[in-house]
C-alpha cells in the first residue's frame, strides 16, 4: 500500500490525499549531493552575450578594442560590471608599454650591382620597435653562413672589421634579435637585416623588444642567402703588375648595395589588467585561468581573443556555485591588456610580482582564440610529445592530459596545440610555472588530415580573418566555442579542487625554463 499525504486541491482548496510518488525523492541516508557541474552551469548563450557586447562595445568606438584606446577602456568596464555583479572584488591593475606602429609602408631594395624591389610580407618585414631611417649603404654580412643556429651577430667579435655605416646582415638563431640589434648599432651599422633559417616559412616576423635607434627588418631564408651570397662575391682581385695598372694595385669589383626603409614611431601608451580572485581556497595554492582582452587596432577581435575572454567571463559568473566543496584552491581570474603589442599586460603582472607570491601560483591556464571558423581543437602540448617549441615546466603534462581525457569522454577530436609561448602563458612558463590552455588555430593553414578529422577546408588558413577588419560576431565556430567552453568549465572546476597531478597539492619554487628553451614568441611577434 502506497503512503498517502495531504494536499490541496487549488481549484475548491479543500484537503486531498496524495500518494508520495508524486513528491521528489528523498536522497539515501548519509549520501551526500550530486557536484556541480560548472560545463553544464556555463551555456554558449551566456558566453555569446558577452560576444556581442565587445562587438558593440568595438563597433562605437572606432572600430576596435587595441589597448590604450577608448575601445579597450570600454571592454574593461564591460568585465568589471559583470564581475562585480557575479559577486566577485575585480582589480584593474594599470601599467604603461612601449608603443611602436609604421607610419607608412616600408622599402627594402638591391641597388647595385643590379636593382630590384623587394615585396612587403612576401620576401621582408618590419621588426617591431625597430627605427626610423632611409639608407641605402653597402651590405655586409656578419658571421653568416654560420653551421646550425649559429652566433651570427650575437656576439661582439662577429664584427671585428665592420665597416661603420654599413648594413649589417645577419642570420637568425641563438640569441634573442634584440642582442643582434644592440651589437650591429654598436658596431656602427646603419640598418639590420635578419634573415630566417632554412626550412622556415616566409620572413622573420620578429620584435626587437624595445625601440631601436637603426632600421631592422627581417627577410625569408631564400632571400637572405642570395644576398649574403652577393655580400660575399664582392672581392677585391689584384691587378698584374704592369706601367698602366701599378703593381699590386687592387680593382674593386661592384658590391652588394640595399635600400631599407621604415617610416616608425615610438612612444608609451597607457593598458591594464583585470583581476578578480575567488574568496574561497587556499590562498597559497593559486590557479591563474587568463585570456587577453584586447583586439588589434584592425578590428573589434571577436574570435581573437573575444571568445577567450567571453569565456573565462561566463565561467567566472558561475563559479561560486561550486561551493567550500569545489573551491579548495583560489582561482584567479585575470584579462590581460596588450597581448598584442607583445604580451605586455601578462608580463607586468608576472613582473610586478615578489618571489613569495609568484611561489604561491600554482599553474596558468591561458585561452587564446577558442572558436576559429576553420580551426581545430588544439591542446597545448604540455607533455612535449611533439618534440618542438619551448620546454614545458614540469606539471604542464598534466594539464594538458585533463583537457585530453575531458574530450576523449565526449567523443571530440583533439591535436597537438604549440607549446612556444606566444600568448600570455609565455611570461609564466618562463618563471617555472606549469601552463596549458587551448587555441583553435590563426593564421596557419588547415592540412587535409585535420580537415577530415575536424571538418572544415584543407589548405585554407584556420582563421581567415585573423588580425582583421572582419573578424566579428559571424567569424566565430559557436560549435568549436561552445565545447571548448566547456572543456575549459570542466578542468578548472577540476582544478580548483586540486592541483595535485599538477604539483602534488602545494606549490613548489621551480627551476626556471633553460635559456635555450625560453619561449620563441613574445605574443604575435618572434624573439629569437
Amino acid at each position: 500500500m502506497r503512503k498517502l499525504i495531504t494536499g490541496r486541491n487549488l481549484l475548491t482548496g479543500t484537503a486531498v490525499a496524495l500518494p508520495a510518488l508524486f513528491l521528489p525523492a528523498a536522497l539515501p541516508a548519509g549520501a551526500a549531493p550530486a557536484r556541480p557541474d560548472l560545463a553544464k552551469l556555463v551555456t554558449l548563450k551566456d558566453v555569446q552575450a558577452h560576444l556581442a557586447a565587445f562587438q558593440e562595445i568595438a563597433d562605437y568606438n572606432g572600430g576596435n578594442r587595441a589597448a590604450g584606446t577608448s575601445g579597450y577602456g570600454v571592454s574593461v568596464k564591460y568585465v568589471v560590471g559583470r564581475l562585480r555583479k557575479a559577486g566577485l572584488s575585480p582589480k584593474v591593475q594599470k601599467f604603461t608599454f612601449p608603443y611602436w606602429a609604421e607610419k607608412s609602408d616600408p622599402v627594402f631594395a638591391r641597388t647595385a650591382p643590379s636593382k630590384k624591389t623587394y615585396e612587403r610580407e612576401k620576401d621582408f618585414l618590419t621588426f617591431a620597435y625597430s627605427g626610423d631611417g632611409d639608407v641605402t649603404a653597402a651590405a655586409v654580412a656578419v658571421d653568416y653562413p654560420a653551421k646550425g643556429d649559429g652566433t651570427s651577430g650575437c656576439e661582439k667579435s662577429d664584427f671585428k672589421g665592420f665597416a661603420k655605416g654599413s648594413i649589417a646582415l645577419v642570420q637568425r638563431g641563438t640569441c634573442t634579435f634584440a642582442v643582434k640589434a644592440a651589437r650591429a648599432r654598436a658596431a656602427g651599422a646603419s640598418a639590420l637585416v635578419v634573415a630566417n633559417t632554412a626550412g622556415e616559412k616566409g620572413p622573420v616576423n620578429g620584435t626587437v623588444s624595445k625601440p631601436v635607434a637603426i632600421p631592422v627588418i627581417g627577410v625569408t631564408h631564400e632571400l637572405g642567402a642570395a644576398l649574403v651570397k652577393a655580400a660575399k662575391g664582392a672581392k677585391t682581385a689584384k691587378g698584374k703588375k704592369g706601367a698602366k695598372q701599378g703593381a699590386n694595385k687592387g680593382v674593386k669589383k661592384a658590391g652588394l648595395k640595399l635600400r631599407v626603409k621604415t617610416d616608425t614611431v615610438h612612444g608609451k601608451r597607457s593598458s591594464s589588467n583585470v583581476i578578480a580572485d575567488t574568496e574561497r581556497g587556499d590562498p597559497d595554492n593559486v590557479v591563474v585561468a587568463g585570456a587577453h582582452l584586447d583586439s588589434v587596432p584592425e578590428g573589434a577581435g571577436i574570435n581573437d581573443n573575444g571568445t577567450g575572454a567571453a569565456a573565462l567571463l561566463a565561467i567566472a559568473g558561475r563559479i561560486k556555485d561550486l561551493g567550500k566543496g569545489g573551491l579548495r584552491n583560489r582561482v584567479r581570474f585575470a584579462w590581460w591588456g596588450a597581448e598584442e603589442e607583445g604580451l605586455q599586460g601578462s608580463a607586468h603582472y608576472v613582473k610586478s610580482l615578489r618571489a613569495s607570491e609568484r611561489e604561491k601560483i600554482a599553474l596558468n591556464l591561458n585561452f587564446d582564440m577558442l572558436g576559429s571558423p576553420n580551426g581545430v581543437r588544439g591542446v597545448y602540448d604540455g607533455d612535449g610529445s611533439t618534440g618542438t617549441g619551448t620546454r614545458a615546466p614540469a606539471g604542464s603534462g598534466a594539464i594538458e592530459k585533463m583537457f585530453r581525457d575531458y574530450f576523449k569522454s565526449r567523443k571530440l577530436p583533439t591535436t597537438e596545440g604549440a607549446f612556444n609561448g606566444r600568448s600570455d602563458y609565455g611570461p609564466f612558463i618562463a618563471k617555472g610555472i606549469p601552463a596549458g590552455g587551448i587555441a583553435t588555430g590563426a593564421e596557419g593553414v588547415k592540412t587535409a588530415a585535420e580537415a577530415k578529422k575536424f571538418g572544415g577546408r584543407a589548405g585554407k588558413a584556420y582563421d581567415p580573418c585573423y588580425h582583421a577588419r572582419c573578424d566579428r560576431v559571424k567569424n566565430v565556430n559557436l560549435k568549436l566555442l561552445d565545447t571548448n567552453t566547456d572543456g575549459v568549465a570542466h578542468v578548472l572546476q577540476h582544478l580548483a579542487r586540486t592541483t595535485v597531478a599538477v604539483n602534488g597539492g602545494a606549490r613548489v619554487a621551480l627551476p626556471l625554463v633553460p635559456s635555450g628553451h625560453a619561449p620563441v614568441w613574445q605574443g604575435p611577434y618572434q624573439v629569437r
